[in-house]
């Protein structure tokens, strides 16, 4: 049977005959007002899209299906993040995330009888090191890796409130490790976690994220800079999840074209903190499942899933595996890895994507005619923006209009947690002394979970 004459059999529905119909259906009430609906971060959500009012997108390249299984390691112990690795990997684990504490680790115990030639590694360095970065390209240039350091000493002023050393250093420092790291996949990266886990709104994270790298590209004329790791936090408005990733793709080609270079947009993502919880701990799995879908249908090129009770348990071998069996379900049985582009013509995510991208490039060009992120960081408006659009999301959780599940409602009043605290699940402010004010991130449950914990 020829699948394409069965179309021809029906006449084609006009946007102006799905609105007719519908109207008729709210017998007399306003169709803006009952169906259409405005989200925080400004958009009008409309009941349905039709190719009439539709304007495609500009071509973006990336692949959906071409996705990796990656898993995190803090490295305390060489010897032993070694052993864990090397697990991992006979895990189904397709990249390693290492964080290192120290610069003087030993890369080839670190990474031994490990697979290089198939298996990409990222370092997160807790300092900024020229010395470090040229061991990677050493090793590297003896082995076929995939390696990538990130480095972002302005994330880190934006985290801490401190430089590592002072700007000077750390800005002379990057420098070179773009010389000394030319062999390495990349060397800079960009934190959107740290804005969405503090309660920006979708259109912040894009903005501030612009902002933030642009001030590399304008340090470094972006010639030196060959790739740009973003590390994503994805939260749970599923269609608005995919279409930030799309939309940060689609503001990084223009930025990069105005720059007249062309940089390879590198994305992490792994599900947010800020939405998660301690009391019915459970449903934390049915959070992270739907925020990797959407991290996968948004593009992004490495998966990290977060243990549903990483909040309050130290890392355990049953929370890691749960989390690592997500991914391999989706990817080995759920044909996550099948469609190379499934939102292509999706006629909302792609509205989404365009409206996010156009409302963060006005934000962005905003920032960029006040003087740019750094100097708004060090005023304090960045931090008051944040604060101010938290503070609105959270109101929204109190009074009802939102709610997260066992704990704003459906609540188990016979959950107990009090005995089962590992880790202190909350914000924790040491006084010390910073340069500026640190974004800090903050759960949406922080409140209520703190009062239960009192009364139990």
């Amino acid at each position: 049977m020829n699948n394409t004459s069965l179309f021809e059999d029906f006449e084609p529905t006009t946007e102006k005959q799905w609105k007719q119909k519908i109207q008729f259906e709210l017998q007399g009430k306003d169709f803006n007002d009952t169906l259409v609906w405005k989200s925080i971060e400004g958009i009008d959500v409309k009941p349905f899209y039709h190719s009439e009012s539709y304007s495609k997108s500009p071509e973006i390249e990336y692949n959906s299906s071409d996705w990796n299984i990656g898993h995190s390691i803090y490295v305390k112990s060489v010897e032993k993040s070694n052993i864990h690795a090397i697990y991992l990997v006979e895990s189904g684990v397709e990249c390693l995330y290492f964080t290192i504490p120290q610069e003087t680790i030993s890369i080839e115990t670190l990474l031994e009888n490990i697979d290089l030639s198939r298996i990409p590694i990222y370092f997160e360095t807790l300092f900024i090191s020229e010395k470090f970065t040229k061991k990677l390209q050493q090793y590297s240039e003896k082995k076929n890796t995939t390696f990538y350091i990130l480095n972002d000493p302005i994330g880190q002023l934006s985290k801490s409130g401190n430089w590592f050393k002072n700007i000077k250093s750390d800005i002379e420092k990057l420098n070179k490790i773009l010389i000394s790291g030319n062999e390495l996949k990349g060397v800079i990266s960009v934190d959107l976690g740290l804005f969405q886990n503090a309660g920006s709104s979708i259109v912040q994270q894009l903005a501030y994220t612009l902002a933030q790298v642009n001030e590399y590209l304008n340090l470094f004329n972006g010639k030196l800079v060959k790739s740009v790791v973003f590390k994503l936090s994805i939260g749970s408005n599923y269609f608005f999840e995919i279409a930030k990733i799309q939309a940060l793709r689609l503001l990084w080609q223009s930025l990069t074209k105005d720059y007249g270079v062309s940089i390879d947009c590198h994305i992490i993502s792994q599900p947010s903190k800020r939405n998660k919880t301690i009391y019915d701990y459970n449903t934390n799995m049915l959070r992270t499942t739907t925020e990797c879908m959407s991290a996968i249908l948004g593009s992004s090129d490495t998966i990290i899933n977060m243990p549903y009770d990483q909040l309050y348990h130290k890392a355990n071998k049953f929370g890691d595996r749960l989390s690592r069996n997500q991914l391999l379900i989706l990817k080995n049985e759920s044909y996550f890895d099948v469609v190379s582009n499934p939102t292509e013509g999706v006629y909302y995510i792609e509205t989404l994507t365009k409206g996010l991208a156009q409302k963060a490039l006005e934000l962005f060009k905003d920032i960029e005619k006040e003087g740019g992120y750094l100097k708004l960081l060090k005023q304090g408006i960045i931090q008051r923006k944040i604060k101010a659009h938290s503070l609105k999301e959270q109101l929204f959780y109190d009074e009802g209009s939102e709610g997260l599940l066992g704990t704003h409602f459906q609540e188990n009043t016979s959950d107990k947690m009090k005995a089962d605290l590992e880790l202190y699940p909350f914000v924790k402010q040491n006084v010390r002394k910073t340069l500026l004010e640190p974004i800090i991130p903050r759960r949406i449950a922080e409140n209520i979970e703190q009062k239960r914990l009192k009364y139990e």
